[in-house]
């Protein structure tokens, strides 16, 4: 879960689009000032990095937004594999759908996925993100 004082420490944003990327770590780094951004061009990049990350409490990520439609392995492949990530993982990060899709079935998925916290839609309102923190 989240600090006590609502912003995140360190923020986990994964997508496949590099241009996204870099657009939301910038909205980030200005509306979360002091936050670090950790950037992951796959879902496999993200859990590899959360495995690594395990090992050194401290450099796990308190939020996790994350993208759902990406090549190999999308958003709720993820989770599959997030669900097995140990404990000490898994109730330590949040975990936000950060995504441009408006497919209905996508949508009921996340907001059943007991790791979601909420979804958002792109390009990230750092409003909203800041309401869901709070």
């Amino acid at each position: 879960m989240l600090n006590q004082t609502k912003k995140p420490n360190r923020i986990l944003l994964i997508d496949d689009s590099e241009i996204d990327l870099r657009i939301n770590s910038k909205i980030l780094s200005i509306h979360f000032s002091g936050s670090q951004v950790v950037t992951c061009l796959s879902a496999e990049e993200g859990l590899q990095y959360l495995k690594k990350s395990n090992q050194q409490q401290d450099q796990l990520p308190d939020l996790i937004l994350l993208d759902i439609q990406m090549p190999e392995m999308d958003g709720f492949g993820f989770l599959e594999h997030y669900r097995s990530l140990p404990k000490s993982i898994t109730e330590y990060c949040t975990i936000v759908f950060l995504s441009s899709t408006l497919d209905f079935g996508d949508i009921k998925r996340a907001e059943a996925n007991l790791f979601v916290s909420r979804m958002l839609k792109k390009p990230l309102n750092p409003a909203e993100l800041k309401e869901i923190l709070s």
